[in-house]
């Protein structure tokens, strides 16, 4: 990592952040700590806290493959380590679906958390990092959050990212993307083809930023016939890197 003083202080040089290309191959296993290091791809997305501490960060590096670490941005998840460090009056309304709460990303007590996640990926060598639930606003989340929250807050894990000589991709938040493309390294979506979404991914293509994408089978006897309706669907732009995956998000894959 470049680093630079400027004006007495240390300043990351963003030129040493890593920037995946449009044409970067790619897996994403963040549900176990020991992911499946066969495949023969460029870039490993990877939970921050169970890959980290199993040492699989350091295996993958050691083999060749950029690492992109995985921590949730945006929702309190009580399994983690650090969680009893959040404060009981900064937790909102449960995700639909999963055993999360919202986050109030306003409040500095969250930020002073994320910081130290963010160290913490520094710490493991990781290239870059992949903040999820960065979308709150959207949902029922009990907080108040609004548009300009959401905005603000975004644009500051991405600023502390490259601090640190991170990469940073933009998790979904698809309605503030023409806003927020100029910050983020790539971006990262689930569903847009389900959801006929993936055209608000323009100014991230425009950019020659790459652009991951998953769609999800409930079974894997399902994958095939899923990964032609999708990798054939018109609503998916041909730039994309997609996947067809299992919601668990275990090994399993099917690429276009």
């Amino acid at each position: 990592m470049l680093r630079i003083l400027v004006a007495g202080l240390l300043t990351v040089c963003t030129e040493a952040v890593y920037r995946p290309s449009a044409t970067t191959s790619w897996q994403w296993q963040i549900n176990s700590g020991h992911p499946d290091t066969s495949v023969h791809v460029t870039m490993y997305d990877v939970d921050l806290f169970e890959a980290g501490e199993s040492g699989y960060i350091s295996r993958l590096k050691s083999a060749g493959h950029k690492v992109i670490c995985y921590f949730s941005a945006g929702s309190y998840e009580k399994w983690r380590p650090d969680a009893g460090q959040f404060p009981p009056d900064v937790l909102g309304h449960k995700l639909d679906g999963w055993d999360e709460r919202w986050l109030d990303i306003r409040d500095d007590r969250v930020k002073t958390i994320m910081r130290a996640r963010l160290d913490k990926a520094v710490h493991y060598h990781c290239d870059g990092v992949e903040p999820d639930n960065v979308d709150g606003y959207t949902n029922h989340n009990d907080l108040g959050l609004t548009a300009s929250d959401q905005l603000a807050y975004n644009k500051w894990i991405a600023a502390e990212a490259h601090k640190r000589g991170l990469s940073v991709g933009l998790k979904n938040d698809v309605d503030q993307i023409s806003q927020l493309v100029h910050y983020f390294d790539w971006a990262l979506n689930e569903e847009c083809v389900e959801y006929n979404e993936c055209n608000k991914y323009k100014p991230f293509i425009d950019a020659g930023k790459a652009v991951f994408h998953v769609e999800y089978v409930d079974k894997t006897s399902q994958g095939h016939s899923k990964q032609q309706s999708v990798c054939h669907s018109s609503h998916r732009p041909k730039q994309f890197r997609t996947l067809i995956k299992q919601w668990d998000l275990d090994a399993w894959r099917l690429t276009c």
